[in-house]
């Protein structure tokens, strides 16, 4: 198939004015297959050649202009068209493939009741898999769209959809529309409507989860208004779409997609077991991050992918503000999960080879097979923070009038970064160019360090800077009080660099925090006196977004070789069982488990940092026995689980049902205690088909599949292998179960001969199922508990495979330096 290029969407875009989709869809055809018919409207500014794309099954008949072309010229996904000046319109008749891979028509068949449900997701090239179209952001147009569906299905789309007398589901014509932004829902939804502002709000989910959505919903339908209400108040631009639906679909590859009116969200934000507010907070996040591109990305979108930032990192920067004004009462501060957690995916992605400019130059995208590898960390995290620091230096009341420049100006057209740059200048007397080019047009994470030099009670605080950005940040200025709290003394705030250092007055401080607050993007250190200080004294902080900065220095000092593993988990054991705020707890544990005790200590170092952890989560457990911080405990459970080094105590909460003290097993902690015991060796096939047939629910299929894969024996590794890479027939959530369960570190040498078979095996697996999977392959698939020089230099050696898609390569650039990043603390 061949990807658009740059140069290729500039010249159609100069040749073509598209005005109208006439898409015609039938559901009822079968299990494999559906049929699409487009009519397409547009005009040609002058003669010439161009060409339409399609990933058809068959293609039946396309006419343009009533005349018949020749339908054996489709070549890959192009169908050749030879236009003269005027309007014209084209008509294609196609056959098309369900996916089971989450792109395009995606069909799940859920095993819980047997019904079926489609959706589509049309992200870069994927409307080819549906309907034929002109697949360019830039070449928006009004969609009409119908839809023949099974009897008992209801059709959602991205405007009000009704059925017609005749059966056939008619959505209302939409607002000027880029091709990826079409959306269709179809089955039998379970649904929620209600009316906000005088529009039809909906919620929708599978059957099976009806209860799970009902139980739910007054918070869902809650922080839908709360933040459709904030953005009326920011925004001058009224939400430009005739009705707002959430559906959540299953086997979403992303955590949603904001489709004009029907945005589409991962099911596993319909909790079906026990979850703590952070993850209640996260899925608040989600809906306001999508809400957000309604008017970034929907009212006004990019002209190319070089742009995708200015979709993400706006609705990642607004989804976390806006849940921080207008969910206050629901949520606690979410910058503290965005700081301790999400923002540790851009400094991560920033120091990869991969890394690459928040705004990337044009040529740096020259197609959407690059542009795809830009959904990343640096677009989503580092490009929030960004905005972030952009809003302290400029100032929300000029940002906002920047950004409401921007919308009235491009609204239902395509804007670049340019003109967001030049709308935001025509808001302020600042160079907010000078900073984009700081800021957007360079790579890297800077470094801060704070130096006093002083005596008695006259200080002088410098910022020393490893880096090159700007930066304005507060500098918390704590001393240590006789019952140990170290007191704020004050916040300054600060420009870096320094016109000159900052003047202290008192003692000299026991503790500099630097970007105390967050505000900007940087790792920190501290002096030698604030570094002891800190480490010793971190749980007596007492605010929890500066502890967040504290521990986000900590785990950057542990990534950088300045600080040892051992000495990181040793303060953790000091301090998180008396630390308060639960995304802390929950972010320093991941941390401590999956890359410390997985992959940043050496193999005979393991057991004790998984008893660490272990002992960590039996103190808040202790902690918790009141039942007053239910989300603490079964953060806590959760803990005591993965960090079992032996089966017996886990063995017995899933015999009898309930941690002893609570809480009882849900779903996900008992295939969580199976997945360990599996790992352990502590179960067997008998066990996991008990409890698949106890939980006959998709999410009951993948434990199933996950706990199968991650049996220590020799026939249950070969049996995962083949169902991974020998066959198509996994879907994309049961290939990432499969895959996550695979790999454990305590079976590395059981799994050793797979290592040199995973490369040609990926590689062969994304050429024929295309970028997700190859992107799922590189994510859950890698052999990443391999920790060792010989495994290194197998991978930097398949690096150069021709065959390997762009989408594998870039997961296996990332995976490798991570490996190298986890081999170089080990050694050190």
């Amino acid at each position: 198939m061949s990807v658009l290029t740059r140069d290729e969407a500039q010249t159609r875009a100069q040749l073509l004015d598209v005005h109208h989709y006439r898409v015609d869809l039938d559901l009822t055809t079968g299990d494999e297959t559906f049929q699409s018919r487009s009519v397409i409207r547009f005009t040609a500014r002058a003669a010439g050649d161009t060409f339409v794309e399609l990933k058809p099954e068959t293609l039946h008949s396309a006419l343009l202009d009533d005349e018949p072309l020749d339908i054996t010229a489709l070549d890959g996904n192009r169908l050749p068209l030879r236009l003269t000046e005027g309007d014209h319109t084209l008509r294609i008749s196609t056959t098309m493939r369900y996916s089971r891979t989450g792109e395009g028509m995606h069909r799940f068949t859920d095993p819980t009741d047997g019904e079926s449900y489609v959706y589509t997701q049309l992200f870069m090239e994927d409307v080819q898999r549906v309907f034929a179209a002109f697949d360019q952001p830039d070449l928006k147009a009004v969609f009409e769209l119908s839809v023949t569906a099974p009897e008992g299905w209801t059709v959602l789309s991205n405007g009000i959809t009704e059925q017609q007398p005749d059966g056939r589901w008619q959505a209302a014509p939409t607002p000027l529309l880029s091709t990826y932004f079409v959306c269709v829902a179809a089955g039998p939804w379970h649904t929620i409507r209600t009316e906000h502002a005088g529009l039809p709000f909906g919620i929708h989910c599978r059957r099976s989860l009806a209860a799970h959505l009902d139980a739910d919903a007054d918070e869902i339908l809650a922080v839908t208004k709360a933040c459709y209400d904030r953005y009326h108040e920011k925004f001058d631009e009224p939400y430009p779409f005739d009705s707002y639906d959430q559906a959540f679909v299953p086997e979403f590859n992303a955590g949603a997609m904001e489709n004009p009116g029907l945005v589409t969200f991962r099911d596993e934000f319909v909790f079906r077991s026990a979850v703590t507010v952070t993850e209640r907070q996260t899925r608040a996040m989600v809906v306001a991050h999508e809400m957000a591109h309604m008017w970034f990305g929907d009212l006004v979108t990019l002209r190319w992918w070089d742009d995708i930032w200015l979709n993400e990192s706006f609705a990642e920067y607004m989804g976390y503000q806006t849940v921080n004004e207008a969910c206050s009462d629901l949520f606690p501060d979410t910058w503290i999960d965005f700081g301790v957690t999400r923002k540790a995916w851009g400094y991560e992605a920033d120091q990869r080879p991969s890394t690459h400019p928040v705004a990337p130059d044009p040529e740096a995208v020259p197609d959407t097979a690059s542009a795809l590898l830009n959904f990343d960390g640096i677009s989503y995290a580092k490009g929030a923070s960004a905005l972030r620091q952009l809003v302290a230096w400029l100032g929300e009341k000029d940002f906002l009038a920047g950004i409401n420049i921007h919308f009235k100006r491009h609204k239902f057209g395509n804007a670049t970064l340019a003109d967001f740059i030049d709308n935001l200048a025509a808001a302020t007397d600042r160079d907010v160019h000078a900073w984009a080019e700081q800021w957007l047009r360079t790579t890297g994470v800077d470094t801060l360090t704070p130096r006093l030099d002083g005596e008695g009670s006259q200080w002088r605080l410098h910022v020393d800077r490893d880096g090159s950005r700007p930066h304005r940040i507060q500098a918390g200025i704590y001393d240590r009080r006789p019952d140990g709290e170290l007191a704020l003394r004050e916040r300054r705030e600060l420009d870096v660099p320094q016109e000159a250092p900052a003047e202290l007055t008192g003692p000299r401080p026991d503790l500099v925090v630097l970007n105390d607050g967050d505000l900007t993007y940087t790792k920190l250190r501290f002096d030698e006196v604030s570094e002891e200080s800190a480490l010793r004294g971190l749980s007596r902080i007492p605010d929890a977004l500066t502890r967040a900065v504290v521990w986000n220095a900590m785990r950057d000092m542990v990534r950088d070789g300045d600080l040892a593993p051992a000495d990181y988990l040793e303060f953790a054991l000091a301090h998180l069982p008396h630390e308060t705020e639960l995304a802390l707890v929950q972010g320093v544990l991941g941390f401590a488990r999956t890359q410390i005790a997985d992959r940043y200590v050496a193999e005979d170092e393991r057991p004790a940092a998984l008893a660490a952890i272990g002992e960590i989560a039996r103190a808040l457990l202790r902690r918790t026995e009141d039942g007053e911080a239910p989300g603490l405990r079964l953060t806590a459970v959760r803990a005591c689980i993965d960090s079992a080094t032996t089966p017996d105590k886990i063995a017995s909460w899933l015999d009898e049902g309930t941690v002893h003290g609570g809480p009882e097993l849900d779903p996900e902690l008992r295939w969580r205690i199976l997945a360990r015991l599996a790992v352990l060796g502590a179960t067997d096939e008998t066990v996991i088909a008990a409890e698949r047939e106890r939980d006959p629910s998709a999410t009951g299929q993948e434990g199933a599949a996950r706990c199968r894969a991650s049996l220590p024996t020799p026939e249950a590794k070969a049996a995962a292998w083949s169902s991974l890479f020998d066959s198509d027939d996994l879907s994309n959530y049961l290939f990432t179960a499969t895959a996550q369960g695979f790999w454990q570190p305590e079976q590395a040498e059981l799994v050793r001969e797979y290592v040199p078979r995973f490369y040609e095996a990926a590689v062969a697996l994304g050429d024929r199922r295309g970028p997700a999977m190859a992107e799922a392959a590189g994510r859950y698939a890698f052999p990443a508990y391999a920790i060792d020089a010989e495994s290194l230099a197998l991978g930097r050696s398949h690096l150069a495979d021709d065959a390997m898609i762009p989408a594998l390569h870039r997961k296996l650039v990332d995976q490798l330096d991570d490996l190298n990043r986890a081999l170089r603390i080990r050694t050190t």
